[in-house]
């Protein structure tokens, strides 16, 4: 099959010359105007390759670059620009392009950069996946995101950590809060120390103290030996309490004790042990609320509190799915034994699209099952379950999406994401104008606008 190449340029004799050249060669070419068409095309077509030039209208080449490296990595780019910007293409090399060349362009040696990039590119490619995993090994970073609403969360684990302050993490289910919790430890003075999970939610409510504190041998039926808990097993290091909001009433008093006295008394035994222990506690329930019902304490709340950490849900971080994804992709590729490098655009653009109720975890689980089917080395979009599936059935306008003009191409997204919010929220306008950000008349008129029925509530 003929690599497939997009060449980006806003001069049309250029575009053409170059686009002609490749053809030749028996390249399968497709052209763009500008950095706008071109990264439309590239968010519904996989590219071997982009050749761009760098000054252009709606969107600068560089820029380009950058989202065509978070959407497509697989995609290799190729930088046109005039002498006077070669400090400009050595930056974008910096940014992940593979090569640049110099106008005016001299055919022969673009010719000569192509097929030199295709021959190495299996082994590039091998070696980037190779560094990816490395990387994601020692820097935490990847694994959170890097859209803006984690980039405020990772800030505040940068500070935190050299702390020895408790921290609260809040968020729903599935949006990584012992992934920020390791985060915490690995980059503290505790690092080298042991960092102890407990579930609050698992533990049997008359074992509690026991799983906690410890037990000394008789201390209760079953109690044949001596058994430290959690606290000692976590001295010097960092103890993660999850869901905390299931810890017993009772059980809340102890603990904040401990907190506050640094000891703690094993079930039997009326000898304290001094504790030296770094809290993260984690939550999916707003504590608040827990507070008013008077299922939580106040002054444990205000105790844990010394820093909260709130993990936004996956739709508020619509940036990052490109590279958990991406990441995923990589920790079970060598699990698996797979050769899959990576995902086709239709693909990540029906992740995108996808409402995930169940977070990076149900992203995570997605991406897994997608794997076991996949027999090619990208992932693609019959490989989804048929919930994911039907997005990109119902994303296809009558006509080929080439056709259709960008403001087309908004109404159509605005129009199916507006009827999507209205589903889940069982057509309630006043919710879904509340999390759409707008008020009650401006999404009635957007409705009347998209010829969205105006169902009753």
């Amino acid at each position: 099959m003929a690599e497939k190449i997009l060449v980006v340029d806003d001069e049309e004799i250029i575009r053409e010359s170059i686009a002609m050249i490749l053809e030749k060669e028996g390249y399968e070419v497709d052209k763009a105007e500008n950095g706008g068409v071109a990264f439309d095309k590239v968010s519904t077509t996989s590219y071997d390759l982009v050749i761009s030039d760098i000054e252009m209208p709606v969107m600068r080449g560089v820029e380009l670059l950058e989202k065509i490296t978070l959407r497509s990595p697989q995609t290799f780019v190729i930088i046109i620009t005039a002498y006077a910007s070669v400090e400009t293409a050595i930056n974008a090399l910096r940014k992940g392009a593979y090569d640049y060349i110099l106008k005016p362009i001299e055919f022969d040696d673009l010719l000569f950069r192509v097929k030199k990039l295709f021959d190495h590119k299996s082994v590039m490619l091998e070696n980037a996946l190779l560094r990816q995993e490395v990387n994601r090994k020692y820097d935490f970073h990847n694994i959170i995101g890097k859209s803006d609403a984690m980039q405020k969360v990772f800030s505040t684990i940068q500070k935190v950590s050299t702390s020895d302050g408790t921290v609260l993490v809040s968020g729903s289910s599935g949006t990584g809060k012992e992934l920020v919790a390791r985060a915490i430890h690995f980059h503290s003075n505790r690092k080298n120390k042991r960092f102890v999970a407990i579930n609050c939610g698992a533990i049997v409510e008359t074992l509690f103290e026991s799983e906690l504190f410890g037990h000394k041998k008789g201390s209760f039926t079953g109690a044949v030996s001596d058994k430290d808990g959690s606290f000692k097993v976590a001295h010097n290091g960092t103890l993660f309490l999850d869901e905390i909001s299931e810890m017993p009433f009772q059980m809340q008093v102890k603990l904040l004790r401990a907190l506050e006295q640094h000891e703690i008394y094993p079930v039997g035994s009326n000898d304290p042990v001094i504790i030296d222990v770094r809290i993260i506690a984690a939550t999916n329930r707003n504590l608040k609320e827990e507070i008013a019902k008077g299922k939580f304490r106040e002054d444990l709340y205000y105790r844990l509190n010394v820093v909260e950490i709130h993990l936004p849900e996956l739709k508020e971080r619509i940036d990052d799915i490109p590279l958990l994804v991406n990441n995923f992709i990589a920790d079970l590729r060598k699990e698996m034994g797979k050769n899959i490098k990576g995902i086709t655009n239709q693909a990540m653009n029906a992740l995108i699209r996808h409402q995930w109720k169940g977070q990076v975890r149900e992203l995570q689980n997605v991406v897994e099952r997608a794997m076991i089917f996949c027999d090619t080395e990208y992932i693609d979009v019959p490989h989804f379950p048929d919930d994911i599936q039907r997005l990109v059935d119902a994303s296809s306008p009558s006509s080929p999406v080439d056709t259709l003009s960008l403001k087309d191409a908004v109404r159509n997204f605005e129009r199916q994401y507006i009827e999507s919010r209205l589903h889940d929220k069982n057509a309630d306008k006043e919710r879904v104008a509340e999390e759409l950000g707008l008020s009650l008349s401006t999404l009635y008129r957007k409705m009347e606008e998209l010829h969205i029925p105006l169902k009753n509530k």
